[in-house]
């Protein structure tokens, strides 16, 4: 089913918006999920209430595009959820990592949100990512929004796993020098 015909059955708030939601994306957002959790129980949870604030949030929202709104939703409420791990006992996922990944070119002190607004920091990334050839902007946000692994990536795209490594080192590298740029201050 289209998804324009998904979302006006939220509108009509109909039982089968929630059914036709999973049908389409529910592989999707678990991936997601289970990308931040390493955990399939947590990763099914995070799902579920996915649909719970979609449904709650259609209508009176109306998203433009409903896989980047369900992925949006999913992937907020797993890092909610990792947060509240114990990192020692539950955290297998790949967040650790990738934050530590990020935190060179991000913030010198782990909090991002001490050093610029929020929808700043957002503008410049986004701008960052817009001049990338596509393949590198596909690598960046496969590692970075959908915390793939690097074996993950290197299997998707064919590559070998230190190009991939050698190229997230670079678009870090260039993402600082970008926000320097942009006098964001790190």
């Amino acid at each position: 089913m289209e998804d324009s015909k998904i979302v006006e059955l939220y509108w009509q708030r109909s039982e089968a918006a929630i059914s036709e939601t999973a049908k389409k994306y529910d592989k999707y957002c678990n991936h997601i999920a289970y990308n931040i959790l390493y955990n399939a129980e947590d990763a099914e949870e995070c799902v579920n209430d996915t649909y719970m604030r979609a449904w709650n949030a259609i209508p009176p929202h109306k998203p433009n595009r409903l896989s980047t709104f369900l992925g949006k939703i999913t992937r907020n409420l797993a890092l909610n959820k990792y947060k509240g791990y114990n990192t020692q006992k539950r955290g297998a996922g790949q967040m650790e990592l990738v934050l530590s990944e990020l935190e060179e070119c991000l913030s010198t002190n782990g909090k991002v949100e001490d050093l610029v607004e929020e929808m700043v920091l957002v503008d410049a990334i986004n701008g960052f990512l817009a001049g990338l050839p596509k393949e590198s902007r596909m690598v960046f946000v496969r590692r970075y929004w959908y915390m793939n692994s690097i074996k993950e990536i290197s299997a998707q795209f064919g590559m070998k796993p230190n190009k991939v490594t050698t190229m997230l080192f670079r678009m870090r590298n260039d993402l600082k020098l970008h926000l320097e740029s942009e006098e964001i201050r790190l």
